[in-house]
């Protein structure tokens, strides 16, 4: 258990670095007084333009494969036999961080950009699969929301599949062990766009054009 609280505390510190947070004290204001009201790459993209959400989105990647990184550095040699589990612990612990940091009265964002920089890090396999899927879904739909929700489901489902297949070289209790981590934070994920899930049913929820630099309602 030592290991996988060490994994998710420096996953928390990293997770308390809130890109957009800062890009709106940048503009002397707190982003989170604007849009959806949470400290994320899609508020920030329609607060204060591309600029903004590629930086925000750059940003939130980064603290994830750090996190990451300083974990496989940390317990490199000691625990490889699980090294994939306390990567997603890592991961699992910048995400909370984003999205609860203490340091904002745990009002974070929603924990999209984190994770994928998760996906980076952890398996480029299932990142280039969620990409697939995000992009897919975006050029034919314009919702973020739908779009980062279908990519988390194809995350969790492609873990399983390669786990399966032995992807990860661990045993049966480590590599369900993971599975039930990703299954927590895909219903994190689920939970925190539970707003956009109810607008997306009336057909109320906004879309993003990049090109057009601008939100319409759908």
């Amino acid at each position: 258990m030592t290991e996988r609280l060490i994994s998710i505390l420096i996953g928390y510190v990293f997770g308390l670095f809130q890109t957009s947070y800062i890009i709106g004290k940048m503009h002397k204001t707190d982003i989170r007084e604007h849009g959806s009201g949470n400290a994320g790459t899609t508020n920030a993209l329609r607060t204060f333009g591309k600029k903004a959400g590629a930086m925000t989105l750059l940003g939130d990647c980064l603290k994830c494969v750090l996190a990451i990184v300083v974990v496989r550095l940390i317990f490199a040699g000691r625990e490889t036999e699980m090294m994939p589990l306390l990567c997603i612990y890592a991961a699992a612990g910048c995400i909370l961080g984003h999205n609860f940091p203490i340091t904002l009265g745990f009002r974070g964002g929603k924990g999209i950009a984190a994770s994928v920089g998760f996906l980076i890090a952890f398996d480029w396999r299932m990142f280039v699969i969620c990409a697939v899927v995000f992009f897919a879904l975006f050029f034919t739909t314009h919702y973020v929301s739908l779009c980062s929700l279908t990519s988390y489901l194809s995350a969790l489902i492609a873990m399983i599949v390669f786990g399966e297949a032995g992807g990860y070289g661990m045993d049966r209790i480590h590599t369900t062990e993971m599975y039930l981590v990703m299954t927590a934070l895909t219903v994190l994920a689920f939970w925190r766009h539970r707003a956009n899930i109810v607008r997306l049913s009336k057909g109320t929820e906004s879309k993003v054009f990049l090109s057009k630099s601008k939100t319409k309602k759908g």
